[in-house]
């Protein structure tokens, strides 16, 4: 993977992870001043003009600039964000199979690799909503197309809906060893 594309964790003032971000953006980030890097090994924060004379640690990725290797942050600290952000998840196939559990709403059967389907087709005037969206198995997605689920006759295990919002650190999955103390006990 490309460094400047790995992922970073943005904390708030607080020190609670609630974004992520990319290497290149939390890099240009630093380099601005909008943001400090959290140097892991000592918990502490760090401006750009001591960042960039960090010694590199084993396992940390770098970038060769004409002053030679800089250490590609992990974790970076917005301190304009106080408050823990509330976001529901996106409407795209991740968040409607973590809404659904990745289980087909009509035969309850788990399947990671399933599809989104339109309940009532965009053909037939649906919309795409969450209330609209379901998880499916991709077999009978195909098999349905752009038919009704009263012309085949389908019940759903259970109604969709739009999810409440929840902790932005919530939505964060631990990517990197220095995350984790900044995402324990979210919820």
């Amino acid at each position: 993977m490309n460094k400047l594309k790995q992922k970073v964790l943005v904390l708030n003032r607080l020190w609670q992870g609630i974004d992520e971000s990319d290497a290149a953006t939390a890099m240009c980030d630093l380099v601005r001043g909008v943001a400090t890097g959290i140097d892991t090994a000592e918990m502490r924060a760090v401006s750009w003009a001591e960042w960039a004379t960090l010694p590199i640690r084993d396992g940390d990725n770098s970038l060769m600039t004409i002053h030679g290797p800089i250490r590609v942050p992990t974790v970076i600290c917005k301190s304009k964000y106080a408050k823990m952000p509330k976001r529901a998840p996106k409407l795209n196939r991740r968040g409607v199979g973590e809404r659904d559990g990745y289980t087909c709403q009509v035969t309850g059967k788990h399947c990671p690799d399933g599809t989104l389907d339109h309940w009532t087709p965009r053909s037939k005037g649906g919309r795409h909503a969450w209330e609209n969206l379901v998880w499916m198995d991709k077999a009978l997605n195909h098999k349905k197309g752009d038919k009704s689920p009263d012309e085949l006759g389908l019940k759903l295990r259970r109604k969709p809906f739009r999810p409440k919002e929840i902790p932005a650190c919530a939505r964060i999955r631990p990517l990197h060893e220095d995350w984790k103390p900044f995402l324990m006990g979210r919820g």
